[in-house]
């Protein structure tokens, strides 16, 4: 069983819903499973960390959710290795802004694959006009993430 870290990015909440239940989801099947939605990179353990589920909406034209952008900031300046976490991405957002839509968790995927993350499966992108509960489209795609993950 994995220890997996969901890093949620929020601004009205929806993503933190994911994380919570994605949370509850992988308890029930036996792994460890904890949320965060701030911190530094210390405070995450991520050098200490072998999955990372990153869960984040996308806030205002395109920007990341404010409790994200420290980690994100961190991130930018320190450049660590994090080649030994496996990670996924579930990008919320809302279609109707074309050229932003899932922006913030696209930025986030790009940015823990430049520091050497592997990451796992395909990025999972929820429309807020065409899925309403996007917690049950995240739960249908982390079963297949979590039998990539292995």
């Amino acid at each position: 069983m994995s220890k997996i870290l969901i890093i949620v990015g929020t601004e009205s909440g929806n993503a933190q819903m994911v994380g919570d239940t994605l949370m509850d989801e992988f308890t029930a099947q036996g792994h460890e499973a904890e949320v965060v939605s701030e911190g530094s990179l210390e405070d995450m353990d991520l050098g200490n960390q072998e999955v990372v589920l990153l869960c984040t909406s996308t806030h205002g034209l395109g920007e990341l959710p404010d409790n994200i952008i420290p980690l994100h900031d961190e991130l930018v300046e320190t450049k660590p290795d994090l080649s030994h976490i496996k990670y996924g991405v579930i990008a919320l957002g809302d279609q109707t802004y074309a050229e932003t839509f899932c922006k913030a968790g696209k930025i986030m995927d790009a940015l823990l694959s430049s520091l050497g993350a592997n990451k796992v499966g395909e990025r999972l992108e929820i429309d807020a006009c065409t899925q309403p509960l996007p917690d049950e489209e995240a739960i249908d795609w982390s079963k297949e993430w979590l039998a990539q993950v292995g």
